[in-house]
C-alpha cells in the first residue's frame, strides 16, 4: 500500500455515512474558496468609491489571492510537514474566517488588500490538500463520485456564491458581503472539526519529493493541459460580458441570468465528468479539451446571434464544468505515491493559469477586435488536447 493510501487508512474505518459527511464538509470549503476569491468582482465599484481607489485598483482584490494562493499551494504543505490534515484544515478555514472579518472592517485600501493575501494564503493551502483527499476518505472505487462532490462546491459557488454575494454587497454594503464570508467559513471550520477524521500524514511533503513529480510523464502532461485549458478559459471567459453583448447582440440586461446558467450547466457537467473518468479518464479529458476548444473557436462564427450565442455559452459552461473534477482525478492517478505532492503543484498551475488568463485576455481585449480573445481561447486549449494525447499510452489514465 501506498503511503498516501496508507495515510488514508485510518479514514475508511469510519463508517460509511460519515465518509460523505466528511467529503461534504470539504466541498462547502471549495465552494467558499471560489466565493471568496471572486466575490470583489462584484464589488469593484462600490469598493473603490467607499476606499477612494479606482476600479482597475480595486481588481487587485482579485489578482493578489490567486497569485498568492498559486504560491501558498505547494508552500503550505513544506511548511507542515506530518501535521495532522484535519488540524491543518480548519486552521486555514480560521485564517479564513478571519482574513474575511479584516476584510469587512479594514478602514483603508493597504489593509484591504493585506487581508486579501491573507484569504489567498488560505485558499492555496486548503485547496492543495482538499484536492487530494477523495482517496483518503472513501474506498478507490469511489474516489471519482467523492472528488466530483468536493468541486461540485466550485460550480456552487459560480452558480450561488458569487451573484450572491453581490447581491448582498448591492443591497446591503461591500463590507456586509465580507462579513457574511467571515461568518460562513466559521461554519465551515465547525462542520469540518465535526465530520473529518484524524488524517496524519505518514510522511511530509518533501521538497525533493515535490520537484521530483515534473520526472512523472503523467503529472507533466497533466500540468501542461492544465495550464493551458484554464488560462485559455480565463482568458476569454473574463470577458464573457462584452463578448455577449458586442458579439451576440444579448441585452445587457440578460447577461447576468444568462451567466447564472452558464454556472448551472458547469454544475451537471461536474457531475457528468466524475461519472465519465471512473470509466474511461483519457478519453474523457481528450474530449474536454476537443470539445471545450471547438466550442470557444465557434464563439465568433456562430456566436453572432442571440440564439448561437446563448447556447454555445451554455454547451461552453458544460464542458468547463467538467474540468476540475478530471483533471484532479488524473492527477491522483498519475502519482498514487505522491497525491499531495501531485495536487499541491495542480493548484499552483491552476490559480496561476486564472491570474495570466485574465492578464493575457486584456492584452488581447486591448490591442485586438473581441473575437481576438476566442480565437486565443481556442487555440490553448487545442493545444491542451495535445498535451493530453501526449499520455495516451499511460495504463494508470486508461
Amino acid at each position: 500500500m501506498t503511503a498516501t493510501t496508507s495515510t488514508g487508512a485510518a479514514g475508511l474505518d469510519v463508517p460509511a455515512r460519515s465518509r460523505w459527511f466528511a467529503v461534504s464538509a470539504v466541498a462547502l470549503g471549495t465552494f467558499l474558496l471560489v466565493t471568496a476569491e471572486q466575490l470583489p468582482i462584484g464589488l469593484l465599484t462600490p469598493v473603490g468609491a467607499a476606499l477612494a481607489v479606482s476600479e482597475g485598483a480595486a481588481g487587485l482584490m482579485v489578482t493578489v489571492p490567486s497569485v498568492v494562493a498559486a504560491v501558498a499551494a505547494p508552500v503550505v504543505p513544506l511548511l507542515v510537514g506530518r501535521l495532522d490534515r484535519r488540524i491543518l484544515l480548519v486552521a486555514l478555514m480560521a485564517l479564513m474566517t478571519l482574513a474575511n472579518l479584516a476584510s469587512a472592517l479594514a478602514p483603508d485600501y493597504g489593509l484591504l488588500i493585506a487581508a486579501r493575501v491573507l484569504v489567498g494564503v488560505a485558499i492555496g493551502g486548503f485547496w492543495a490538500i482538499a484536492g487530494g483527499l477523495a482517496v483518503r476518505l472513501v474506498p478507490a472505487p469511489l474516489v471519482p463520485r467523492a472528488t466530483a462532490i468536493i468541486f461540485g462546491g466550485v460550480g456552487a459557488a459560480n452558480v450561488f456564491g458569487v451573484p450572491l454575494g453581490s447581491l448582498i454587497g448591492g443591497l446591503a454594503d461591500w463590507r456586509v458581503a465580507f462579513g457574511a464570508l467571515s461568518v460562513l467559513a466559521l461554519g465551515v471550520l465547525i462542520a469540518l472539526l465535526a465530520v473529518l477524521p484524524p488524517l496524519t500524514a505518514a510522511r511530509p511533503v518533501g521538497l525533493r519529493r515535490l520537484a521530483g513529480q515534473f520526472r512523472n510523464p503523467g503529472v507533466r502532461a497533466g500540468i501542461v493541459a492544465t495550464f493551458l485549458i484554464v488560462t485559455g478559459h480565463f482568458a476569454a471567459y473574463t470577458f464573457i460580458g462584452p463578448v455577449l453583448r458586442d458579439l451576440s447582440g444579448v441585452d445587457a440586461r440578460l447577461v447576468g441570468p444568462l451567466l447564472f446558467g452558464f454556472g448551472a450547466a458547469a454544475v451537471a457537467g461536474n457531475f457528468i465528468a466524475g461519472a465519465a473518468v471512473a470509466r474511461r479518464l483519457h478519453r474523457t479529458v481528450l474530449a474536454i479539451a476537443a470539445a471545450l476548444g471547438a466550442t470557444v473557436l465557434l464563439f465568433p462564427l456562430s456566436g453572432v446571434t442571440v440564439a448561437g450565442g446563448v447556447a454555445l455559452l451554455l454547451v461552453w459552461g458544460l464542458v468547463y464544468g467538467g474540468v476540475s473534477t478530471s483533471l484532479q482525478t488524473w492527477m491522483i492517478r498519475s502519482a498514487p505515491d505522491a497525491v499531495e505532492e501531485a495536487s499541491a503543484l495542480w493548484v499552483a498551475v491552476f490559480n496561476l493559469a486564472i491570474g495570466l488568463g485574465a492578464l493575457a485576455g486584456g492584452t488581447i481585449v486591448d490591442a485586438l477586435p473581441l473575437r481576438g480573445v476566442l480565437w486565443l481561447a481556442g487555440v490553448l486549449v487545442l493545444l491542451a488536447g495535445a498535451a493530453v494525447w501526449t499520455a495516451r499510452r499511460d495504463e494508470r489514465l486508461r
